[in-house]
């Protein structure tokens, strides 16, 4: 496992054709474009699920069988992507 970067290729979800790019660990990363070119794609429905994807593996057997199983994403490969979560910001309280 390549430690310094992500490695993705031949991602092929949604607007995405058959991409491959490099995405280095420990920088910040922006991901731009118009709309319609693929971002959300990108970050959402190929690097996230993946991640989710490979979080809900390392969970026992008994607690994945309450979650379903995931399909992998349409890519040919990625390398050096860690399992993950997402965590979602909601307020409780509203301020004036």
């Amino acid at each position: 496992m390549d430690q310094e970067k992500i490695i993705i290729k031949g991602a092929r979800v949604h607007n995405l054709k058959n991409i491959n790019l490099e995405i280095p660990h420990n920088k910040l990363t922006v991901i731009t474009g118009v709309s319609g070119s693929g971002k959300s794609s990108l970050a959402f429905d190929t690097i996230f699920a993946e991640g989710q994807r490979r979080y809900i593996e390392s969970l026992s057997p008994y607690a994945r069988q309450f979650l379903g199983q995931m399909k992998p994403a349409d890519v040919d490969e990625i390398i050096g992507l860690a399992p993950s979560i997402s965590i979602d910001q909601k307020s409780l309280s509203h301020n004036p």
